[in-house]
């Protein structure tokens, strides 16, 4: 009987100094991910140069496959500049396209050099850790004269959603009750 009473008591102690080392660590990555940016999980896809919108993004640009890659998003979601890493790796890339699909959805469409590689990555759930957020202004700039297409119109309309000065009888504050 002493014997399950020491071992029921060293299992109890086991059990609370893992609970706390595991509580430590995800503290210490919460600060980590503070002072870095905002993290979140989004959905991610993949597209190359030989797709339909050729080897050029939103901006004139060559898309990058470099150091800082490219990647497209819906702008009203993610603006024109934002730029996020991969968590747990050291791909990192800037919103400097968007596609149709994307619009209306959390999807970041991440750029990949080849057919291939854009076939191998595929659709993935991935964390994002936010290091710069874009220029909601820069997107509108760039986006109104274009804004004949159906799809511009909606990250227009979203954008714009966000910029607007709320109108005065919004913000004031009703009157209390006595």
């Amino acid at each position: 009987m002493a014997t399950i009473f020491r071992f029921t008591i060293i299992a109890a102690a086991a059990c609370l100094l893992t609970s706390c080392a595991a509580t430590s660590m995800q503290t210490a990555q919460t600060g980590a991910a503070a002072k870095g940016g905002r993290i979140q999980k989004v959905r991610t896809t993949a597209y190359t140069h030989t797709e339909g919108s050729g080897p050029r993004n939103a901006i004139g640009k060559r898309l990058s496959g470099g150091v800082v890659k490219s990647a497209a998003s819906d702008w009203s979601r993610f603006p024109l500049g934002t730029r996020f890493r991969l968590v747990g790796t050291k791909d990192e890339y800037v919103i400097d396209d968007y596609g149709g699909a994307l619009i209306g959805t959390g999807t970041i469409d991440l750029y990949k050099t080849s057919r291939a590689a854009m076939n191998r990555w595929g659709v993935r759930h991935v964390e994002i850790q936010i290091t710069h957020w874009g220029s909601e202004a820069e997107s509108l700039k760039v986006l109104r004269p274009r804004q004949r297409a159906r799809i511009v119109r909606r990250m227009i309309a979203g954008l714009e959603g966000k910029t607007q000065p709320r109108t005065a009888s919004a913000r004031a504050v009703p009157p209390r009750s006595l």
